[in-house]
């Protein structure tokens, strides 16, 4: 089995939204349920050692609109959030990430070192990852306050703008140039988490806050959850010159499992064959290189293939890539050691 680390997951999302309606998240989490994606027994069942565990604030009811009869959409992007109430939903998905800690049912990782003892260990290894920085200030006074509770990992946006940059909304076929990127408050946020050691994370960001980011940042570049955009034309997926940039710099981008961003229409459907994400993974490796591939599932936060369904069957795409060619060096790249040679960079290790 190769263990995977995983670039990116929604279960606080999941989590929090049960805590919501009276369950509690630690006893869900640690002993299993039958909805989502991952709790502690599958993700050990399909050897998913652990992820990038996001602090996302939801967009209400926001949904892809419905293809025209060419398979085309264009959801408008979501609305920017009041920072108060941001903040108050952040602090109680940290809250529940903490509990888990306290509660050893997963370790909140902030070293290279301490995901792979932990992962050796059998216990998930968690990073807290912050998708969309609606909850921090433009001084960033809050940044401090989340790094200390373990922030390792960032993205400016989510598919909404901030007042750190602007996102790409959910269409196809698109561009991901579709707007303005960093604002100045956002080159300040790139240049604090440089200081600080937070990675910063560039899926669901413009094509021109990309470059933005490029331009100034001295860590790898990462997109923790995007695909090819030569294949599936989503404004989320990324060109080829972006692929470039990322491997210029050694960084890396993270297969993300969402059917949107695999197939050639852009369905939502869960029938939707491992060959898909074989496809995307094989593109990727050959414009960028083996060391520069990794997985960002999308877990809790996306529809994903049916043949994967959940963390239980991770370890069937690492059994269709090795149907496909890779060896166990190249697997080991992909699921895992790819991700933790870029922490270690951004994290100044």
């Amino acid at each position: 089995m190769q263990v995977v680390f995983d670039g990116h997951n929604d279960v606080l999302l999941r989590l929090w939204s049960s805590r919501r309606n009276g369950r509690d998240p630690v006893t869900e989490f640690a002993t299993g349920i039958t909805t989502g994606h991952i709790d502690a027994p599958r993700a050990r069942a399909g050897g998913l050692g652990g992820g990038l565990s996001a602090i996302y604030i939801p967009s209400g009811d926001l949904t892809l609109k419905a293809p025209d009869e060419k398979g085309h959409y264009a959801t408008p992007l979501a609305d920017p959030l009041e920072r108060a109430g941001a903040l108050d939903i952040a602090l109680e998905m940290a809250s529940i990430a903490v509990q888990l800690d306290r509660a050893n049912a997963w370790t909140l990782c902030t070293s290279t070192a301490q995901i792979r003892v932990t992962m050796e260990k059998g216990i998930f290894a968690s990073v807290l990852h912050m998708e969309g920085c609606e909850a921090i200030d433009a001084d960033l006074s809050t940044l401090d306050v989340f790094y200390a509770a373990g922030l390792r990992s960032l993205g400016p946006v989510w598919s909404r703008h901030t007042i750190f940059g602007h996102g790409v909304p959910f269409a196809f076929p698109q561009s991901p140039d579709t707007g303005p990127g960093l604002t100045e408050a956002g080159f300040r946020l790139v240049k604090a988490c440089n200081a600080r050691g937070i990675l910063i994370d560039l899926s669901h960001i413009t094509e021109q806050g990309f470059w933005d980011v490029a331009k100034i940042s001295d860590q790898p570049l990462v997109a923790s959850h995007s695909n090819a955009h030569a294949l599936t034309p989503v404004a989320r997926n990324l060109t080829d010159r972006q692929m470039d940039a990322i491997r210029d710099s050694r960084g890396l981008a993270g297969l993300n499992f969402a059917t949107t961003m695999l197939r050639a229409d852009s369905r939502e459907t869960a029938d939707t064959p491992l060959s898909d994400m074989v496809r995307h993974v094989d593109y990727m490796v050959e414009r960028m290189g083996i060391d520069c591939v990794a997985i960002g599932s999308d877990y809790d936060g996306a529809t994903i293939p049916v043949d994967i369904k959940d963390a239980a069957g991770t370890q069937n795409l690492v059994a269709a890539l090795r149907d496909a060619g890779y060896g166990d060096e190249e697997l080991a790249k992909i699921c895992r050691d790819n991700w933790l040679r870029v922490l270690g960079q951004a994290w100044h290790e």
